[in-house]
């Protein structure tokens, strides 16, 4: 052996050594892997495709902490194939070309197939992801990819189609028990040495603040560990405080640029939709807590004012504003409590979409028919010749009229008699329906259409 590969060993032992504990206690074999067993159950496709000998290229989507690159690792182990792992934060396209390269000469040689492996696809562009395309399609590499993001939406078409999606699911608090607890008793690379346990309730809190995360739950656990100082007998019990004090504050899963944070804004806008405050405020805090801008909420609430709540509160709106207004003034932490003021609100007001529907549907109308000059009647006449042309003639001045209200057509001809508006029954429209009732009750016996999202 080489003194190069000799420094090069002692290296990789000292690197093992000082790595957290999260990346210490990867698993080394598929028996070991705690949790997924959608995917790495030997009956299913992943495992069966291995023992084939066809693995196909992959793309692995999940949560943070759930296994992502150590299934990869494990992937690779079991294809006895030379692992090639890059970061699409770090790298680039002369380190994709470059790893194609060397791929090439090995399948030349006839040696072992290579297994590229990007971590955060969906931070590579277009661009980059043509790259890889040719080479996962003539067989030069494996590809696998890992990402927190939907695949739909960050990954190139042709290259997701040449991929088989495995989704991973969030840790659920027995599996990060079990994690936990075999950290906790490895006496090689784990905290085994340490006589470390943890008392009941600092388990429960770890597993709740980890929020299903077992990169968090045992780099957490490790600092706990040595921060607890041992009793007369070596022992190290670590307490709740302790781990509250590692932790610090739960990991959301979110990501304002990713699915998450298009999920948890559908849950909110549905809950205020939906008229549950509590619902409303929930999703509220999670993006704050988040980290979400908070006049991405204000608009959001404005929004909802406008189409969910509508004329069944004419205050919603004004409302909605003076809370964008307030954030904007304010900032965070204080911008927090208009926007509370203004979702529970508008989730509690009575609900209309009518306006948001009526425009749609004249909206469609626009579109669809034909695009008639404005009648003679509702034209105004400038100037003699227009006036001499008829512009204005016949146009009944409401003012003049008892009630201020004169019945007069203001549609095209082809379009006559069409409505679009139709009251909702809750709140202000009440009244709303009653007064255009009086004044056109030709149009009251009309059907309303169904409408919807």
């Amino acid at each position: 052996m080489s003194s190069e590969s000799l420094f090069d060993f002692d290296r990789k032992v000292q690197a093992e050594h000082d790595a957290p504990l999260a990346e210490r206690m990867r698993p080394r074999t598929f028996a070991d892997f705690v949790g997924q067993d959608q995917i790495v159950d030997p009956d299913r496709v992943l495992l069966k495709s291995i023992a084939a000998g066809r693995l196909p290229s992959i793309i692995l989507w999940g949560p943070p902490g759930t296994g992502k690159t150590t299934l990869a690792r494990l992937v690779a182990t079991s294809t006895q194939a030379d692992f090639q792992p890059v970061s699409a934060v770090t790298s680039g396209v002369a380190d994709l070309r470059r790893i194609v390269a060397e791929a090439k000469d090995r399948k030349g040689m006839h040696r072992q197939s290579t297994i590229l492996f990007v971590d955060e696809i969906h931070r590579f562009n277009k661009a980059q992801q043509d790259v890889i395309l040719p080479h996962v399609e003539d067989g030069t590499i494996t590809f696998i990819g890992a990402t927190t993001e939907n695949p739909s939406f960050e990954v190139i078409a042709p290259l997701l189609s040449r991929c088989r999606v495995f989704t991973l699911q969030s840790l659920d608090p027995d599996q990060m028990k079990a994690i936990v607890s075999r950290a906790l008793a490895d006496q090689t690379v784990g905290l085994g040495p340490m006589h470390a346990t943890l008392a009941e309730d600092a388990t429960d809190h770890l597993v709740n603040i980890a929020n299903g995360d077992a990169r968090i739950a045992l780099n957490a656990l490790e600092t706990a560990a040595y921060t607890s100082m041992p009793d007369v007998d070596g022992n190290r019990v670590i307490s709740v405080e302790t781990i509250a004090d590692a932790l610090q504050r739960r990991s959301p899963m979110y990501d304002k640029a990713g699915e998450s944070h298009y999920d948890t804004v559908s849950a909110f806008i549905k809950s205020v939709r939906g008229s549950s405050p509590d619902g409303a405020l929930y999703w509220l805090a999670r993006m704050i807590e988040s980290g979400e801008d908070p006049m991405f909420i204000a608009r959001r609430l404005v929004i909802l004012a406008s189409e969910d709540i509508g004329l069944a509160d004419p205050q919603a709106l004004p409302l909605a504003v003076a809370a964008q207004q307030a954030v904007h003034f304010l900032g965070l932490p204080e911008g927090r409590i208009p926007l509370a003021e203004a979702t529970v609100y508008l989730a509690s007001a009575p609900k209309s979409n009518s306006a948001y529907a009526a425009l749609n549907q004249a909206m469609q109308d626009v579109r669809e028919q034909a695009n008639e000059p404005v009648p003679l009647h509702l034209r105004n006449a400038v100037t003699g010749m227009m006036k001499d042309m008829g512009y204005g003639k016949d146009y009944k001045y409401s003012h003049n009229y008892e009630g201020h209200f004169k019945e007069q057509e203001y549609l095209p001809p082809s379009l006559k008699g069409r409505r679009y508006y139709y009251p909702g029954e809750e709140g202000a429209e009440q009244e709303i329906s009653q007064r255009l009732s009086r004044w056109w009750s030709d149009k009251s016996s009309d059907n309303q259409p169904e409408s919807g999202d």
